[in-house]
């Protein structure tokens, strides 16, 4: 049995020499090391030696088992460490050769736009609130002096979901909600930005959801002039100084007296052209004194009180300041479009 075990000793340290590579490695192992193997027939056989040859047998097949083993785990570590050497070499990276350019996104235009109007009115002492986007018939509506059965809440304007649950048609909600929080006793000042849906045919003009901005200001002795200078100073800041504006009667539920605000246009600077078709100006916003069933709806005591709001869509600001002759293309996501307006 000696002969025998040095026999499979030479043979699989042999076959392990020759060996190119990890899988003919692991091959050598099951054949000579596994439970079918020689050197495991061999010790099957141990049962014919007498007592004195077993344990030298025995030590002799552990040391053969031992020396096969390392030899396979010597070459395997060589192997692996050449099939490495190569893969790095193949995947090697020349450091002289030029960097490759990464083009960055930047906000989207009408993200811009709303942070440059948060921002204006962050400096005159706004604040930012949000609200659900998913809303209640009383907020939406109720709250701001619409109550059942006004033309407003027709069903062809809403995206109701329930009777009492609607994709909220303004941002209007979150100054009656703003209002409520405060128990009538607090004054509020502050600016709403978000998304908005109503039931409209998508065209040049118009989007099924698109975006809207509202701000509020509820204190004592608060006057139309305070509104008008607040939206005159946004006028200048955000179409430039030479830009003048005038307040024309209009009518909104949630406000009275009400009013729509007009930009000079600047195209023509007041004379008269296609884009202000011939008047010299622009419509820009609808804002107003809040109406007094607004206040004692949200427990403010309107002889007390008064306030005044604003509401405007950042998609008219962007196209009237850019230029944007067509509503759906901040929404189309072309790149084309959107990277002309990407501040680097």
């Amino acid at each position: 049995m000696k002969e025998r075990l040095e026999e499979l000793k030479q043979e699989a340290l042999e076959k392990v020499s020759k060996s190119e590579n990890v899988q003919s490695l692991k091959d050598v192992r099951v054949e000579y090391l596994g439970k079918k193997g020689p050197i495991t027939e061999v010790l099957r056989g141990m049962g014919k030696l007498s007592k004195e040859e077993r344990p030298v047998i025995g030590q002799l097949a552990n040391e053969v088992r031992e020396s096969i083993a390392a030899a396979i785990d010597t070459k395997q570590t060589r192997l692996e460490d050449q099939e490495l050497e190569k893969q790095l070499e193949a995947e090697s990276i020349d450091v002289t050769l030029p960097g490759r350019p990464v083009r960055v996104g930047g906000p989207h235009l009408l993200t811009s736009i709303v942070e440059e109007i948060e921002d204006l009115f962050i400096g005159m002492g706004f604040e930012i609130k949000e609200g659900p986007e998913v809303e209640t018939d009383y907020y939406n509506f109720e709250a701001l002096n619409l109550p059942k059965g006004h033309p407003a809440r027709d069903m062809q304007d809403s995206f109701y979901i329930t009777e009492e649950l609607l994709l909220r048609t303004h941002t209007s909600p979150v100054q009656a909600r703003t209002m409520g929080q405060k128990n009538g006793n607090e004054p509020v000042k502050m600016i709403c930005p978000g998304k908005v849906y109503r039931r409209d045919t998508d065209d040049a003009t118009h989007s099924h959801q698109f975006t809207q901005l509202e701000g509020l200001l509820v204190d004592k002795h608060v006057r139309m002039s305070d509104l008008k200078g607040v939206l005159n100073a946004f006028a200048k800041q955000m179409f430039g100084a030479e830009r003048d504006i005038r307040l024309r009667p209009s009518f909104f539920p949630f406000t009275e007296p009400s009013v729509e605000m007009d930009i000079s246009c600047k195209v023509c600077e007041g004379k008269g052209c296609s884009v202000c078709k011939g008047t010299g100006w622009i419509e820009i916003l609808g804002a107003g004194m809040v109406h007094p069933n607004v206040l004692e709806m949200a427990g403010y005591d309107p002889k007390e009180y008064s306030g005044f709001a604003f509401g405007m869509g950042p998609e008219r600001i962007a196209m009237l300041k850019y230029g944007v002759d067509d509503i759906r293309n901040f929404y189309t996501n072309d790149i084309r479009f959107l990277e002309q307006y990407h501040k680097a």
